[in-house]
């Protein structure tokens, strides 16, 4: 499943975890993504939405 949010286009971005002795590696922050039926034009269409789209009310669901 793709990453990536069909409406705002959010996607995983680097970053680093870092201990309390300050030892550094590298992880990944991913967006909560959901495939949901959404209406489009008229029609229904599977898509993957973040979650904070949803929330915003940015898609209808059908």
């Amino acid at each position: 499943m793709s990453k990536v949010c069909s409406v705002c286009g959010k996607h995983p971005t680097a970053g680093r975890n870092v201990s309390h002795s300050h030892r550094v590696t590298n992880r990944m922050f991913h967006p909560n993504i959901q495939k949901v039926s959404v209406v489009v034009d008229g029609a229904v269409k599977k898509m993957n939405v973040c979650t904070k789209c949803l929330k915003a009310g940015k898609v209808t669901r059908g």
